[in-house]
């Protein structure tokens, strides 16, 4: 895709401060390509910086980033998606070290467990934009109906699924949303993430991952969601995009906070509502899946990387570019951010409910390498494998294990 390029020209600030030449890259649609610049203008003003936007569309953008960095002529400031910081920056010299600039960055607006999700080798390499997780949604008007309380327990999303109505599931989990669930599983019994951040290898065991894998084939096995090959037959449609769940016939999904209203809109006058996680017995924390969603970092070749801080830290806290960009880039990671936004009414009261569960979750803060593809590849394989019969979930276990373990072996 064209790279698109504007310069924002702004004067000098009150302070006289010494006006700097910044670039700034990002990708977007023409919202928030407008937002952003129009931010950057206000920041630009008020810091005294003249700052170059470039800004794409999503295709391509990484291989762009990637052409940049290793010609070193990447942009003063990247936004960053969070599964990027370790191919760019496995062992944290990859970007600036932001808590050098902690004298110019507002970090006391960000808590640990936000931070720590933008650190690598515990060098803070990008400040969170945005936070999101994974939250439980339910179709209360199709429980009302039935006059079924909306799930908290497992065992109630199986009893619920004779009790909702001739061929209504309570539940859906396909796709990406089966391997979530699955890791939630483990996650919730072991009070680990997929990856050991000491060793980047594999953190569970076997067994562990065997019974996560039961789990969901329980889930199948009660009539609570579709099994691999119904999803596969009905051509492994976007779940959102479904009749039956615009129609109500499927009554639960397991999906981003910041995704709420691509799952609510399709419904028309029913409601969909967010809950607490649901937690499998013997649970030692709730499994929540909390990340960065995207951030901003500082190019280590940067020559001007105080007033690259200047300027990110005027994008997230400054009460005027906070009204600017609104949720642009999602909700804001920014406490001062969010709380603004709450008070000025900019975001839906159901997203903020999903927002709170996602934040007063625990669990182990997950590694970007979650999100590999050959990662996800692997653990979407032998799910397929395990439903079809081909191969026992033991034995999946090991051979998932042993092959994501390849996989991110040059991580180490």
């Amino acid at each position: 895709m064209r790279l698109l390029t504007t310069t924002i020209i702004a004067g000098l600030a009150a302070s006289g401060a010494q006006a700097e030449d910044l670039r700034m890259s990002w990708w977007g649609g023409d919202a928030r390509h407008a937002q952003t610049q129009e931010a950057l203008a206000v920041c630009g003003e008020k810091h005294g910086h003249q700052v170059a936007a470039e800004f794409t569309g999503w295709a391509g953008h990484q291989e762009r980033i990637t052409t940049q960095i290793a010609g070193r002529t990447e942009a003063d400031i990247m936004q960053i998606n969070w599964p990027w910081l370790p191919l760019f920056s496995r062992d944290g010299s990859g970007f600036a070290d932001l808590r050098q600039y902690a004298n110019i960055l507002d970090l006391s607006q960000y808590t640990d467990a936000q931070l720590a999700g933008g650190e690598m080798n515990g060098v803070l390499n990008g400040l969170p934009i945005a936070e999101t997780g994974r939250v439980y949604f339910f179709n209360k008007t199709v429980y009302d109906a039935a006059g079924v309380p909306l799930p908290t327990t497992w065992d109630e999303v199986r009893t619920a699924a004779g009790r909702l109505g001739e061929g209504v599931l309570p539940f859906e989990a396909q796709g990406l949303n089966a391997i979530f669930l699955v890791s939630t599983t483990v996650t919730q019994q072991t009070g680990k993430d997929l990856i050991d951040p000491e060793t980047t290898t594999v953190a569970w065991t076997p067994e562990e991952l065997a019974e996560g894998i039961r789990f969901y084939q329980s889930l199948v096995e009660a009539g609570a969601i579709r099994s691999w090959q119904q999803v596969a037959g009905e051509g492994n449609i976007e779940l959102f995009e479904m009749r039956p769940w615009a129609e109500g016939r499927i009554a639960g999904t397991y999906e981003w906070d910041s995704a709420y209203a691509k799952y609510a809109d399709p419904l028309g006058g029913q409601e969909l509502v967010p809950v607490p996680m649901l937690q499998v017995e013997g649970a030692v924390n709730d499994g929540t899946y909390r990340k960065p969603s995207m951030l901003y970092a500082i190019s280590k070749n940067s020559a001007n990387p105080e007033a690259a801080a200047q300027i990110i830290n005027c994008l997230v806290n400054d009460p005027e570019a906070i009204t600017i960009l609104g949720d642009s880039r999602g909700l804001p990671a920014s406490r001062l951010a969010a709380e603004q936004l709450a008070a000025e009414g900019g975001i839906d009261p159901n997203v903020q409910a999903a927002h709170d569960l996602v934040l007063a979750g625990a669990g182990p803060t997950p590694s970007p390498l979650n999100e590999h593809p050959k990662v996800r590849e692997i653990f979407g394989d032998y799910l397929e494998a395990v439903a079809y019969g081909q191969i026992e979930a033991e034995d999946a276990a090991v051979e998932m294990i042993d092959e994501m373990n390849r996989a991110i072996r040059s991580f180490r």
